[in-house]
């Protein structure tokens, strides 16, 4: 099939849809300037400062780090705190919001994004689940109780040692907080917030079974397939179509449609045919 083949069949997939359902990895935030952590090279380049150091994104995104040295583990969580905070969703974010309003269906969005850009964008809170949770909300990290808060702290970052210069603390117990994110080898992250939002969703695809349904996912590769896997899953429901929109990884079967390109690339390709 053709490069504009598979954007005639996705518009066709999303004018005849009754919900959309986005699903969105790591490359959604790319054309919003965001790094992209694939392989220890790509993450290196993001952050050089770890490459002296020898340290990868597993073990720089691990509790660990803030069980032995707070400060150096809000060194990597506090630069991307301000990094998310600094930086603008690209107009994507908002396209599909727009089709999904002129087309006048019900959405939801699954992201294992931390970064909080589609909420930035203007979906609401109750329209999300964010399956690694967020890094706008804060945790105790013993934990000493179940409480999950928002994130207001000013995380200022020495960018040649990674070392936060300051360490943001529980409300509770005065000890280090943390993220509310789900880290590697993680066993003290308060999922509560998250199986929350997995009940709204869960209730989203009760609501609209058996109905026209378009899943457009975007940015979301093999290394970590949480939401590859949520997108096929949801694709083999009676009437679904699923979108995968992947530069590198955009195979898929089972009569669903691959548009090989960047996330913005792609709904820019698609609104052409709309």
């Amino acid at each position: 099939m053709s490069h504009e083949a598979r954007f005639q069949a996705a518009a066709a997939a999303i004018r005849s849809a009754r919900s959309m359902i986005v699903t969105a990895g790591a490359g959604m935030g790319v054309d919003s300037g965001l790094p992209d952590f694939r392989g220890d090279q790509g993450f290196w380049q993001a952050y050089p400062m770890y490459a002296r150091l020898g340290i990868n994104f597993v073990s720089a995104a691990n509790p660990a780090n803030f069980e032995g040295d707070p400060a150096f583990g809000w060194g990597f969580y506090g630069h991307r705190t301000n990094l998310y905070r600094d930086t603008e969703p690209h107009r994507g974010f908002f396209m599909l919001q727009e089709w999904a309003e002129r087309f006048n269906q019900d959405s939801f969005v699954v992201t294992s994004n931390v970064d909080g850009h589609f909420q930035k964008a203007g979906y609401s809170e109750d329209q999300l689940l964010e399956v690694h949770g967020s890094i706008h909300h804060l945790q105790c990290l013993a934990p000493c109780c179940n409480t999950i808060w928002d994130n207001d702290e000013t995380i200022p970052v020495d960018f040649t040692t990674m070392r936060s210069l300051h360490v943001p603390q529980c409300r509770h117990c005065s000890q280090p907080a943390r993220p509310n994110i789900l880290m590697f080898g993680d066993y003290s992250w308060l999922a509560q917030r998250t199986r929350g939002q997995e009940m709204r969703l869960d209730r989203f695809l009760e609501q609209h079974r058996n109905r026209p349904q378009v899943i457009i996912e975007m940015g979301a590769g093999t290394a970590i397939p949480t939401i590859r896997y949520l997108s096929e899953q949801i694709g083999q429901r009676a009437g679904a179509t699923v979108i995968r929109i992947n530069p590198r990884e955009a195979h898929i079967s089972g009569g669903h449609i691959s548009l090989p390109c960047g996330a913005l690339e792609g709904m820019e390709g698609i609104e052409a045919c709309l």
